[in-house]
């Protein structure tokens, strides 16, 4: 039995969905046994009618279950009146989600027109000044006091009309209030939600829905797993919202997104989702959809042990010690393996500009960029003799005799090599429980090659890693799954949760993805570990994905940034829309470029105001100027 302070699924090794309440969103019911719902949002203005109530219709036949508008004043909260007559009169039902910040007064007069209200713990009632005030608890409960009659109000509107409510806590819009007592942390973000669904309970109104947004999705995942423990411990089942805010765009925002929405579906934790992509919505559905399938039935093709305790902390991020055996482990980053071979008749050159690699004219060489792959898995000797001096070599025991290569073996034939070797040991969650493992674990030249096979593998490596842990077993591992039966698209999302969940909790010295020989697997393996914050080797893009409050066009915008500073390994770059997902939002961005009015663009250092009003024809000249100003520039190099 897992301890009740760490508790936060039904099973952390059999796939059950935690079952919450069933919520009314007009026809379509959230929660409970219903399947998981995909919803996304507007970007139109909310006064352009026809225009958001088409984009609206496009969602829904799109697959689109629920669809958010902003209303972010009261001229845009009665104009939802309009939208929805617009929708229905092209002959559609679509459960429509007034989105609110700042406004009670437009939440009340949307609750009586939509089906479902959003709100933000922390800029519902109060206005976010980035103070640190103390509070006695008198104090508090003055504050707490104070939020409940600005609260209450639109609680009754919602019971009269049987309208639903998302309380919607974002990671980085925390009240000064929360801040002041809880921090930046998970703990805040839950605490921010449960004082409004107490007030909630106090009204008897339970027609509630809950998230725990962030674009750390580190956090985002212990925020959610926090929620379930305290909803546990205080006897709450309302139906989660699943996302990950400002994810991005492109591949970027898909695996972000996979990452820490699918980590959660693997518990069985959530019950609606949204793609944040910083894209036209209608992007965002087929994505959401495939994450969603998967979890349609929840099931693993065997038994997997189970555990008595969970031998790390859920809600506090912490990597797993290991001792170091070449590059792998210890403080290493994990390193990326690339399969040689997969791209069927692909030149050798083709492969390596696959795996990362560039040409240097000057050096005569293929040399690696930020995102090159460490090691080459090959199967012929002739390949092995092509690979450039910067990288590794992996190969299986007998194919080749070149001491550059790491030999690849299984536990039954690791004895046939010298113990001075460093060498990859591939094993099952099995294999843990064998005579032949307790005599090679914790030797000093052996790296594992974790790996298992069905459709969530992620489930059985975790417990792999839980026994290492429980045995006091510190050898490096790399993680290795195939995913040959995906098409490209399915792999990046699924690899995404699999791998992202793992190295979320702290799991994994080196990853190894293969399958579909067309798809981009380096590519993708540097892309999760930079989400996860495991290996930083690009520049980190925090984009909002535009709504009916956005200032400028994020697309464009986000693409012309991504061009001149994608080269920037390790910078954090928030792109925001407006202030609603200002400085709060982009919570640990670098620089911010925040849309603060038409034409004109606020440019942060940090959460730190550096200019104003900067016409937007300039403003991406001026955060580059900033950043050179800061020393954080350098040139693309030149192949």
């Amino acid at each position: 039995m897992i301890p009740e302070e760490k508790k936060y699924c039904v099973s952390i090794t059999q796939p059950q969905r935690f079952v919450t309440r069933v919520v009314r969103i007009g026809d379509v019911p959230l929660g409970g046994n219903n399947p998981i719902r995909v919803q996304s949002m507007t970007t139109t203005d909310t006064m352009d009618t026809l225009g958001t109530a088409l984009q609206a219709i496009e969602l829904a036949e799109a697959g689109c279950e629920y669809v958010r508008i902003t209303a972010p004043s009261v001229r845009d909260a009665q104009n939802l009146a309009e939208i929805k007559k617009e929708i229905k009169r092209r002959g559609y039902e679509i459960p429509l989600i007034a989105d609110i910040h700042f406004t009670p007064h437009a939440a009340e007069i949307a609750a009586r027109i939509v089906e479902k209200i959003r709100i933000n713990p922390g800029n519902f009632a109060d206005k976010k000044r980035f103070k640190t005030i103390e509070y006695t608890d008198k104090e508090y409960e003055e504050e707490l006091e104070r939020i409940r009659e600005k609260f209450i109000p639109l609680i009754k509107v919602c019971k009269e009309y049987g309208t639903a409510m998302r309380i919607g806590t974002n990671h980085g819009s925390l009240s000064d209030r929360i801040m002041s007592r809880f921090g930046d942390t998970p703990e805040g973000m839950v605490e921010s939600a449960l004082e409004f669904v107490r007030i909630c309970e106090e009204e008897n109104y339970h027609d509630i829905v809950l998230s725990m947004k962030a674009s750390n999705l580190k956090i985002m995942i212990e925020a959610y797993r926090l929620l379930v423990n305290r909803m546990m411990a205080e006897g709450m089942n309302y139906p989660l919202h699943l996302g990950v805010t400002e994810a991005g765009e492109g591949e970027d925002g898909r695996i972000k997104s996979a990452a820490g929405i699918g980590t959660l579906l693997e518990d069985g934790i959530g019950d609606t989702i949204r793609v944040s992509l910083t894209e036209p919505p209608v992007n965002e559905i087929p994505v959401a959809k495939m994450i969603a399938e998967r979890y349609s039935v929840y099931r693993t093709e065997k038994e997997i042990p189970d555990v008595q305790t969970i031998p790390i902390n859920p809600f506090n991020y912490e990597k797993r010690r290991t001792f170091e055996v070449g590059n792998f482990g210890g403080g290493n980053p994990p390193r990326v393996i690339y399969e040689l071979g997969r791209h069927g008749e692909s030149s050798l050159e083709k492969e390596l500009e696959e795996a990362g690699y560039f040409f240097s004219a000057k050096e005569s060489m293929w040399k690696p960029g930020d995102a090159g792959a460490d090691y080459f898995y090959v199967r012929e000797k002739s390949h092995a003799e092509e690979i450039p001096p910067d990288a590794g070599i992996v190969a299986e025991l007998g194919t080749l005799e070149d001491s550059r290569a790491l030999p690849l073996v299984n536990l039954s034939n690791y004895h046939d090599l010298s113990q001075q070797r460093t060498v990859l040991i591939q094993i099952k969650l099995e294999d843990l429980f064998s005579q032949e493992f307790s005599e090679i674990a914790n030797k000093k030249n052996v790296v594992f090659v974790a790996f298992a096979e069905g459709a969530h593998p992620m489930i059985e490596l975790r417990r792999l890693f839980f026994e290492l842990k429980l045995k006091g077993i510190e050898n490096p591992v790399i993680i290795r799954i195939n995913y040959d039966s995906l098409d490209c698209e399915k792999l990046q999302l699924y690899a995404s949760t699999d791998f992202g969940g793992l190295l979320a909790d702290g799991f994994g010295d080196g990853i190894w993805i293969t399958g579909n020989g067309n798809c981009r697997f380096n590519s993708l393996a540097f892309g999760i570990l930079q989400a996860t914050r495991a290996r930083i080797s690009r520049t980190e893009y925090i984009a909002c994905p535009s709504c009916g409050r956005t200032l400028f066009d994020l697309v464009e915008v986000t693409a012309k940034i991504r061009k001149r500073t994608e080269h920037l390994k390790g910078i954090k770059i928030g792109i925001m829309g407006c202030i609603v997902n200002g400085p709060g939002e982009m919570a640990d961005a670098d620089y911010g470029y925040v849309g603060s009015g038409v034409g004109k663009i606020t440019l942060y250092r940090g959460k730190e105001v550096v200019k104003r009003n900067v016409p937007s024809e300039k403003a991406v000249d001026e955060l580059i100027d900033l950043i050179k100003s800061d020393g954080k520039w350098r040139e693309k190099e030149n192949s």
